[in-house]
């Protein structure tokens, strides 16, 4: 919400802060639940570095998210797409090599594994692919409030996955959140007009549809002439 009130100018009403208290009070509430259920156990042997590096993470993908939404907004979604295609590539080949190397040396290759591992790209690759479309029609803040329900899912498939133990703050978390991400959206935000300043103005046209606005100046500009 800071960065959308820096970068996109967003304007936020009371009933919006009161929206996003009921989604933090969500997840407090699925974080009790977590600790009830003793799945707060399996946790690192330095957990403040754990901490920090969450947040961290947090922070990036939040910076993530706001520029998405401006570039959906206001340059070309296809772009978009395919510079996340490409360097997204080459950034997490990168640190596959570095950080997981060893992990990929020593699976054990099956078809359930390679199954496993197509399913999970295709899910990637839809998410990634419709994440924009939803971000254009709402905003950065309202996709991620609706996120938060995503534990409550991965919960369900840990249940017979990992045998995860089932708690009814869960639902109630689930109902919290959904309550939060409604009220949120029951109001839209509004823009408020930027500050003049000397930078060109952004256009909708986008990179890759830039040669075609170029042909069809050139093509008004013969009409003209002649």
């Amino acid at each position: 919400m800071a960065l959308s009130w820096f970068i996109l100018y967003a304007r936020y009403r009371v009933i919006h802060f009161i929206a996003v208290a009921v989604c933090l009070l969500g997840v407090g509430t699925m974080v009790g639940a977590d600790i009830l259920a003793g799945r707060e156990n399996n946790s690192g042997s330095d957990v403040l570095i754990g901490d920090i590096l969450v947040l961290l993470g947090a922070s990036l993908y939040a910076v993530s998210n706001v520029c998405e939404e401006y570039i959906v907004k206001k340059l070309s979604r296809q772009e978009f797409l395919g510079m996340v295609g490409l360097f997204g590539t080459i950034i997490s080949g990168i640190q596959l090599l570095i950080v997981e190397y060893k992990d990929i040396a020593s699976i054990h290759w099956d078809w359930k594994t390679a199954l496993l591992f197509v399913a999970f790209a295709l899910c990637m690759f839809c998410l990634y692919s419709f994440m924009p479309l939803v971000i254009k029609v709402t905003s950065a803040t309202s996709v991620n409030l609706g996120i938060l329900t995503a534990d409550l899912y991965s919960l369900f498939f840990g249940l017979f996955l990992f045998g995860y133990k089932f708690s009814g703050l869960y639902i109630l978390s689930f109902t919290v959140i959904m309550v939060g991400f409604i009220l949120y959206c029951s109001t839209p935000t509004r823009t408020a007009e930027p500050v003049e300043s000397s930078m060109p103005p952004v256009t909708s046209i986008g990179i890759d549809n830039l040669g075609l606005k170029l042909e069809e100046n050139l093509q008004e500009a013969h009409s003209a002439v002649l």
